[in-house]
């Protein structure tokens, strides 16, 4: 080539390759709307808009969060209710277990106070420990201890002596623990003709006064049981005089003579039968009369209101004199 045609071929080859090279080059406007730049003299265009982190991802990012703070991190207060909220759908908090027979174990408390503090599991294994179906009250405990208790019920059956029956001798005489277990039970013999059995009301036979022991007997017995006891029975004033008895008044607990008693029933001289009927739901006294049954009325009523009657029975009690302990011991 011709030395003086080498500068132009040169000139001409950096010209093509400059038109090459802006042809291959993306339109202006283009490229600015690719790099996020203004283009209003192009047409609109939809922009990308960026997608929320979700639950995950905000996860993952506190994940990592806690990695590059090795671990100090500032709770935010709302953050544990939120986690709290979170977790709420799939926490699983398990029940209590259901009171045992070794957890009852008072028998002075009655099962619907126990169901007030404690559910009805509780009260279900209370009412079994006092011998209590589900629907009614028994007036005596299954499977309890069968001997004299700290405190015992008295109840005597009487017959009619004299020309009209009027006067009231002893003719049946029974005691019963704490738990309505009978630990005495006995007829007693006549000291006079008796003239009215009673028969409707007492349940007292001929038969049975021929079996039954001396009266002086029978109130030697019962009185070294209830030596130092608390004595429970309902109107026992009448019991007692028939038995020729006297028993310490700080140690008498009458259900006929308890205010709470008299105040639920609205009546100043309940009977047993009343009481037993509006206070523990059982019917007693419907045809013939049973001493032993009675005795357990009045021990339930007593055991039932056991710890508040003993609360003001000692507020209430002087301080015992020389006479009174004396009176005790005989």
């Amino acid at each position: 080539m011709d030395p003086k045609e080498q500068p132009r071929a040169a000139q001409r080859n950096r010209k093509e390759t400059s038109e090459q090279s802006k042809r291959d080059e993306p339109p202006q406007e283009k490229l600015q709307g690719a790099v996020g730049g203004s283009a209003r003299s192009g047409p609109k265009r939809a922009r990308k808009v960026p997608v929320p982190p979700t639950e995950a991802s905000g996860t993952q990012h506190q994940e990592g969060a806690q990695k590059r703070t090795n671990g100090n991190i500032l709770t935010k207060p709302g953050d544990i209710k939120r986690k709290k909220r979170k977790a709420g759908g799939t926490a699983v908090v398990s029940a209590p277990a259901p009171p045992t027979e070794e957890d009852i174990w008072f028998d002075d408390v009655d099962p619907v106070d126990i169901e007030a503090a404690l559910g009805p599991e509780a009260a279900r294994v209370a009412r079994r420990q006092l011998g209590q179906n589900e629907s009614s009250v028994s007036l005596e405990k299954e499977q309890a201890f069968d001997g004299l208790t700290k405190a015992l019920a008295l109840d005597c059956e009487m017959v009619g002596v004299g020309p009209k029956g009027e006067d009231s001798i002893a003719a049946r005489v029974s005691l019963v623990n704490q738990y309505g277990k009978c630990v005495y039970d006995k007829f007693v013999k006549p000291t006079e003709p008796v003239t009215d059995y009673r028969t409707a009301i007492s349940g007292v036979r001929a038969e049975h006064l021929q079996q039954g022991k001396e009266l002086s007997v029978v109130q030697r017995e019962v009185a070294a049981m209830l030596k130092g006891r608390i004595l429970v029975g309902h109107a026992l004033h009448n019991d007692l005089k028939v038995l020729f008895l006297d028993h310490p008044k700080r140690k008498i607990r009458d259900t006929q003579k308890y205010k709470p008693f008299k105040r639920q029933v609205k009546s100043s001289r309940p009977s047993l039968k009343l009481l037993c009927e509006k206070i523990l739901g059982v019917r007693v006294q419907q045809e013939e009369h049973c001493s032993v049954q009675d005795a357990q009325a009045a021990m339930r009523l007593y055991v039932m209101v056991k710890r508040d009657w003993e609360s003001v029975a000692q507020d209430r009690r002087p301080p015992a004199s020389a006479q009174d302990r004396r009176s005790e011991d005989t």
